[in-house]
């Protein structure tokens, strides 16, 4: 586990070692602290052995307390935005207590519970007294305990499927992944379609309300693929497939920011969509990107003044200027910015490849589930409209 030799005093208290250098293989990790799979008492356990399982090493500090030493997948500096996930057993009626540590990070997601049957909530949680943990206490028998709702892999594929249903096509392979995942895609709409709608999902794996938003803004567009006349979709729903079953922070398998690296194209994930819109027929060219991610609040990027075109304007204000306050109990803002050369996000290589409105659409963290889909509909089905102002 990448970084967890650095970090092991931190967890137990215990005064800072130097690490051995990267070609000596980590000593034993000393007792009561396990790597990865399991910590146990004799009455409680704490355990990292399912898909999306974070990164953790974990300290015994009583017979009923465990210490998490949440880790990134890569050394710092790393995006913050730590992803935990574990789950827990006990016997007994006394609560169990788990204080949660970060190497470099700090706490940023409100922990959620789930009995594993995928109902969730949100648990309170209180600082340590140094102010740099955060203590659950729990006191069902047994749980899963998350950053965020856990949607893995395998739900992103039951959405294809469902997708794949409603549009009459079968689900489609990109490419695949470092791990051999595959990176999967359905279209919605004809393939001659001349204009095609990109949308993008899962580019940093902590990054769930965006996936929320994603799954039920494209659920919209499901419902209607037999009349979107000639506009066609591609969605893409989990681009990084790794980094979401192994629980990373940001970036995929081969240790990159996937965000980071439109234009430079150096990892099979990014190459994989590339491939599949440079083979597009001659008549079919893209009109819109949206990219989802998560964020502390609500908010489109969207391209700057200096770069957007009067008829990408037009079409901005058709589908989202004057609508910030309106979809309930999701406010949202617009944020224009200008593409940063070389930033190798995908919001700036679609403008700048296919001069067309590239957005990112970021939900917050925290944001109600509930609005935010109702909010995702929303905007989905105000979309085709909208599409209509980039035309000449």
């Amino acid at each position: 586990m990448r970084n967890l030799w650095a970090g092991l005093a931190v967890l137990t208290g215990a005064c800072a070692a130097t690490p051995p250098p990267p070609s000596v293989p980590s000593p034993p990790v000393s007792a009561g602290v396990a790597a990865g799979s399991s910590c146990r008492t004799a009455s409680a356990s704490v355990h990292f052995d399912f898909e999306s399982a974070s990164a953790a090493a974990c300290a015994v500090t009583g017979e009923r307390a465990f210490s998490l030493l949440i880790t990134p997948e890569h050394a710092p500096p790393i995006n913050p935005s730590p992803w935990y996930a574990f789950r827990y057993q006990a016997t007994g009626d006394a609560p169990v207590s788990v204080t949660l540590r970060y190497l470099g990070g700090q706490h940023r997601y409100t922990p959620k519970w789930s009995d594993g049957e995928g109902n969730w909530r949100e648990l309170p949680v209180e600082q340590t007294a140094d102010g740099k943990g955060t203590v659950i206490r729990l006191s069902a028998a047994s749980g899963m305990v998350a950053a965020q709702e856990i949607l893995s892999p395998a739900d992103s594929r039951a959405d294809l499927d469902r997708w794949s249903a409603a549009s009459g096509v079968p689900v489609i392979t990109l490419g695949r992944s470092h791990d051999g995942r595959p990176i999967e895609a359905v279209r919605l709409g004809r393939a001659d379609a001349p204009r095609l709608v990109i949308l993008l999902g899962r580019q940093h794996p902590p990054e769930v309300s965006g996936a929320v938003a994603m799954e039920a803004f494209v659920d919209a567009l499901a419902e209607r693929a037999a009349s979107l006349g000639d506009v066609q979709v591609i969605v893409v729903p989990l681009l990084n497939p790794d980094g979401t079953a192994r629980g990373f922070w940001r970036a995929n398998r081969g240790g990159i920011d996937l965000n980071r690296d439109w234009g430079g194209f150096t990892q099979p994930e990014t190459r994989a969509v590339k491939t599949w819109l440079d083979a597009l027929p001659a008549g079919v060219r893209p009109v819109l990107m949206l990219d989802f991610h998560s964020t502390r609040t609500n908010l489109f990027y969207v391209q700057g003044e200096a770069e957007v075109t009067p008829a990408q304007q037009r079409f901005r204000a058709a589908w989202l200027d004057g609508r910030e306050a309106a979809l309930a109990g999701y406010p949202f803002l617009i944020e224009p910015r200008d593409a940063n050369p070389g930033s190798g996000t995908a919001k700036n290589w679609f403008h700048a490849t296919y001069a067309i409105p590239a957005y990112t659409y970021e939900v917050a963290d925290e944001a109600d589930r509930t609005a935010t889909r109702a909010a995702a509909r929303a905007l989905a089905h105000s979309l085709l409209p909208a599409l209509d102002a980039l035309k000449d």
